[in-house]
C-alpha cells in the first residue's frame, strides 16, 4: 500500500508528457469549435453572446498581460466598453459600438498614468473591433453564417498548416526576435493553405473563386502578422502564455491572435464597397 501511494505521489508530480498535452490540445480545441458554431448556427443574438464572452476574456487577458493581474478601474471601463459595443452591434447599431469603443480607448489612456498606457488603451480596441466587425458580418442575412465559417475556416487553416509545415520543413527563421519557433517554410506553407481554403470554400458557396482565393492570401498573411505581433507583446511583458483558460493553447489571445487583425481589416475593406450587406461584398470577391 505504501509503495501505492509513493507510486501514485510521483504521478502526480511528473510532467504531462507531449502526447497527452496534443491530445488535450486537439479536445480543448474540439469543444471550442463545437460552441462556435452552435453559436454560429443559432442567430445573431446567440452568435452576439459568444462574441461578447470571448472577448470580455481576451479584456481580462490583456489586462493581465499588460499590467498584472487584478481588477482595477481601467479593466471594468475597458469591459464596459467591450460590453456596450456588442450588445449595439448585435442590434443593428454598428456605427455606435465603434463609437463607444473610441470613448472608452480615451477614457482608458486617461486613467492609466503608469507605464505603457497606450498599450493598456489599446486593448478596448484589440478585444472589441473584432467583436463587433464578426457580429456585423453574422447579421447580414442569408450569408452572414457563411461569413463567419469562411473566416473562421481560413485562420484556422493557416494557423494548422504553418505550424504542421514549419515542424516538417523547417529552414530559415521568419523572425527569430519575436518568436524563434517560426520559420519562412511555415509561413508560406500557411498562406498557401488559406487560399486553397477560401478557393474551396467559394466553389462550394458559388462565389468567385479567383478573388476569393486572392483574399485568402491576403488573410493568411494577415493572421501570421497577427500571431507575431501578439508574439512581440507576450515577449515584451516576458509571458509565454496570455492565461490558462483553454488547455493545451493557453489563453483566448493565444488563439484569437490570427483572427482578431483578419476580422478588423476584412471589415474595413468591405466598409466602403457595402456598408448594409458587408457579407455579400465579401463573397462578391470585393467586386461589388
Amino acid at each position: 500500500m505504501e509503495e501505492q501511494g509513493t507510486l501514485a505521489s510521483a504521478d502526480e508530480i511528473a510532467p504531462p508528457s507531449q502526447a497527452s498535452q496534443v491530445w488535450l490540445r486537439v479536445v480543448s480545441a474540439i469543444g471550442l469549435a463545437i460552441i462556435a458554431y452552435a453559436a454560429t448556427w443559432g442567430g445573431v443574438l446567440p452568435f452576439a453572446g459568444f462574441v461578447l464572452a470571448v472577448a470580455l476574456l481576451l479584456s481580462w487577458e490583456w489586462s493581465g498581460v499588460v499590467r498584472g493581474d487584478g481588477i482595477d478601474a481601467t479593466l471594468i471601463v475597458h469591459g464596459l466598453a467591450v460590453a456596450g459595443s456588442v450588445g449595439l452591434a448585435a442590434f443593428g447599431f454598428v456605427a455606435l459600438g465603434v463609437a463607444l469603443l473610441i470613448i472608452g480607448t480615451i477614457i482608458v489612456l486617461a486613467l492609466e498614468f503608469g507605464a505603457r498606457p497606450l498599450l493598456s488603451a489599446a486593448g478596448v480596441l484589440y478585444a472589441g473591433l473584432p467583436a463587433v466587425a464578426l457580429i456585423w458580418f453574422r447579421s447580414n442575412e442569408p450569408l452572414g453564417f457563411h461569413a463567419i465559417l469562411f473566416i473562421v475556416l481560413v485562420v484556422a487553416a493557416t494557423d494548422t498548416v504553418a505550424f504542421v509545415t514549419g515542424r516538417l520543413i523547417g529552414g530559415p527563421k521568419l523572425a527569430p526576435a519575436i518568436s524563434p519557433n517560426k520559420t519562412w517554410s511555415g509561413f508560406l506553407g500557411g498562406i498557401a493553405a488559406a487560399s486553397a481554403i477560401a478557393a474551396l470554400f467559394a466553389y462550394w458557396i458559388s462565389a468567385p473563386v479567383q478573388a476569393l482565393a486572392v483574399i485568402g492570401l491576403v488573410m493568411g498573411i494577415i493572421a501570421q502578422m497577427g500571431d507575431l505581433a501578439e508574439s512581440a507583446i507576450k515577449r515584451t511583458f516576458n509571458v509565454k502564455d496570455a492565461s490558462q483558460l483553454l488547455p493545451g493553447h493557453g489563453g483566448f489571445m493565444d488563439r484569437m491572435d490570427g483572427l482578431i487583425p483578419v476580422a478588423v481589416a476584412l471589415a474595413l475593406a468591405v466598409l466602403f464597397l457595402d456598408p448594409q450587406a458587408p457579407a455579400d461584398a465579401l463573397f462578391a470577391g470585393f467586386g461589388r
